[in-house]
């Protein structure tokens, strides 16, 4: 494989790729590239020249579109995007503002806010609350005891999802047909957090899954079915042979997307959701999210396989965990167009740099 990895070059990363890992990729991908060109007026050249270092730079503009077959997710990356580096932010104006808001309701959640129908269930660093305009019949918030929500580490994350279980494992205890779970984090108003205060969500609902989830499960038991074999086993190698994993814990896996949602996104993989290594790995990765790239504002979303006995056939589904960077929260500009909302997502992030920021 050649020296230089990045995303624009993956057409030609995928075929020096050995024999089977490219058969493997061109199963799964469809990756295509293109050029875009463009004719700047003179009068532009100074600002093209301070904006993106030279004229030949955006005079033609490599394209990359990658799609996964079997899930339609599908990603269109710009060599001028992606050639920008990772940005690493310092938010001290965040932090006086995050620390502006304490003393709200969720500081005091026993006495301003509502609780489940079957009570609060306490952690070591986070209690449940009912979420008082509810997704669905059971929906809970997991309340940090940190108002900072940016405060992380691998043991108070894990927490908060073992947090999330035991909620789930009250529901199913009042109503054992609400036995599909997900686990979201919105963190800051960029990723849709209502309140600063560090806070996560369960919803709990009957079957069939949420769409998403369940279109998910539908494309990996038609890739098993066509191939006969594990769809996110095959996934997981793929990145792998690209050099896009990075370090997870214990039996778990975790990689920098070829089809990310968004920015810098990574996907994690394990055996199943009560599995310490994956809530650790989740829980690492924040940290290293929020240290090492600057990241303030992002998106966590757990996809589990439901808890018992389901009439789809969920053999082999691991807990699959997406972690996104929705950008600076001093920005105006939303990061979710037309374009992410109805077409594709256009991503400036490289996959390769956001990997090797990771492992390093």
């Amino acid at each position: 494989m050649g020296e230089t990895r990045d995303i624009t070059r993956l057409p030609e990363l995928l075929r020096e790729l050995p024999p089977g890992e490219r058969a493997l990729a061109g199963r799964i991908f469809e990756v295509s590239g293109a050029t875009g060109r463009l004719v700047p007026p003179e009068t532009m050249h100074p600002w093209i020249e301070s904006s993106f270092g030279s004229v030949e730079a955006v005079r033609e503009q490599r394209i990359v579109r990658v799609t996964n077959r079997f899930t339609l997710e599908g990603t269109l990356f710009n060599s001028l995007r992606a050639s920008r580096p990772l940005d690493a932010r310092t938010e001290t104006d965040l932090e006086e503002e995050i620390a502006a808001t304490e003393g709200d309701p969720f500081c005091r959640p026993e006495e301003g806010t509502p609780e489940n129908v079957f009570g609060r269930v306490r952690g070591r660093y986070a209690t449940t609350v009912a979420n008082i305009a509810m997704y669905d019949a059971y929906h809970g918030v997991i309340v940090f005891d940190d108002h900072d929500p940016l405060h992380l580490t691998p043991e108070k994350v894990s927490d908060y999802v073992e947090v999330g279980l035991a909620w789930h494992r009250r529901v199913l205890e009042t109503d054992p047909e609400y036995r599909y779970l997900f686990l979201m984090w919105n963190c800051l108003w960029r990723a849709g957090g209502s309140i600063i205060h560090g806070h996560a969500q369960a919803v709990a609902t009957r079957g069939p899954h949420y769409p998403k989830v369940e279109r998910l499960r539908r494309a990996a038991a038609v890739y098993r079915a066509e191939h006969g074999s594990d769809y996110f086993e095959d996934l997981l190698r793929i990145h792998e042979s690209l050099g896009l994993s990075v370090p997870a814990s214990g039996e778990a896996a975790a990689f920098a997307s070829l089809t990310p949602i968004k920015e810098k996104e990574l996907v994690v993989i394990g055996a199943s959701p009560e599995d310490e290594a994956l809530k650790h790995s989740v829980g690492g990765l924040l940290e290293r999210f929020v240290r090492r790239l600057g990241v303030a504002s992002f998106n966590v979303a757990f996809c589990l396989p439901p808890a018992g006995p389901a009439p789809e056939d969920w053999s082999g589904f691991p807990a699959v965990v997406r972690i996104v960077d929705r950008g600076d929260p001093a920005s105006r500009t939303s990061d979710i167009g037309a374009m992410e909302l109805y077409a594709a997502p256009v991503v400036a992030s490289d996959p390769f740099r956001v990997a090797e920021a990771l492992r390093g």
